[in-house]
């Protein structure tokens, strides 16, 4: 997959495909049907537009963190799509200025060069949210590309949407979250330094940085792991604790990911964590003896959960 982030100079290979238009982030069910529905709305390549850093963090920079995925997992999700082509465009004070009728001209038709478009019933766009799908249909029309409107996909009474899945895992709810997404939650991420203090324990960590996402319910995870990118690049499973680390006074979020059976260095790779399933919250021991009794339980259960998967 091609990621291209300056609109103005897209190369002539890249312009003239069928795209997906949204934020996208979770990549879930409803996501995936407006991409498969310009997948087969026009013959060509097939491509994803969408917007980094997310709209709503520019105009609510002092907003909680809400994002499902980082930029990079997006990317990641997408790629696994087979999304031909990833328009991640640098939303700031042009994008955001331009008037409906001003993206699809500067943007859609003189930036992108797209054949057809497609999004999402409720889909908004433009300065002050103007613009919506029948506007940016008559635009279309007018401008020389087609545009298809993908109705919401739903479950019964309730819409698929990032903010039900948020809710999912915040009640640590993995498998509730996985059927609205079609595919685990994901955290992806650079592996970064820590405190050593799992070596210490005999149990050897990766942590990862939360910034900018979401929350799930804070404890310990089983999860699926793959490892993107370096000399151990692979598939692995393993356990994780999503917290704050209370026993040691620590009050950043971040996630410390224990692989099962590994004895690589994975410093400076990047990982990409599933939470499978919810095994404990996060609590303070008595002593370091507790603590690893508890971790040698936790890591048991997971083996058990993930030998399912």
């Amino acid at each position: 997959m091609h990621i291209h982030r300056d609109w103005h100079a897209i190369a002539a290979g890249a312009k003239g495909a069928s795209v997906a238009m949204g934020n996208f982030d979770g990549v879930h069910l409803g996501h995936r049907a407006v991409i498969d529905t310009a997948r087969a709305a026009h013959d060509g390549p097939l491509g994803v537009v969408t917007f980094e850093p997310h709209p709503r963090e520019v105009f609510q920079p002092d907003a909680p963190p809400f994002r499902l995925m980082n930029a990079e997992s997006r990317a990641n999700r997408l790629a696994r799509l087979h999304v031909d082509h990833l328009y991640e465009l640098p939303f700031g004070p042009e994008l955001a200025g331009l008037t409906p009728e001003g993206f699809a001209r500067d943007v859609l038709v003189d930036g992108l060069g797209v054949a057809h478009v497609t999004v999402g019933a409720d889909f908004k766009f433009g300065a002050k949210r103007a613009g919506d799908a029948a506007m940016l249909q008559e635009l279309g029309r007018r401008m020389g590309f087609g545009v298809t409107i993908q109705p919401l996909i739903q479950s019964g009474d309730a819409v698929y949407s990032s903010t039900a899945i948020r809710k999912a895992l915040t009640e640590g709810e993995t498998r509730k979250a996985e059927r609205m997404l079609g595919h685990w939650h994901r955290i992806d991420g650079e592996v970064i330094h820590g405190e050593k203090r799992g070596r210490e324990l005999g149990w050897r960590t990766a942590n990862m940085a939360m910034d900018g996402l979401h929350l799930p319910r804070l404890g310990v995870y089983a999860v699926l792991v793959d490892v993107l990118t370096g000399p151990d690049k692979g598939p692995a499973t393993g356990v994780a604790s999503l917290g704050v680390r209370p026993m040691f006074g620590k009050n950043t979020p971040n996630l410390e990911v224990h692989l099962f059976d590994f004895n690589g260095d994975l410093y400076g790779q990047h990982l990409s964590v599933a939470l499978v399933e919810f095994l404990r919250d996060e609590v303070a021991f008595d002593g370091v003896d507790a603590l690893v009794r508890q971790i040698e339980d936790d890591a048991d259960r997971a083996r058990s959960i993930l030998a399912g998967q």
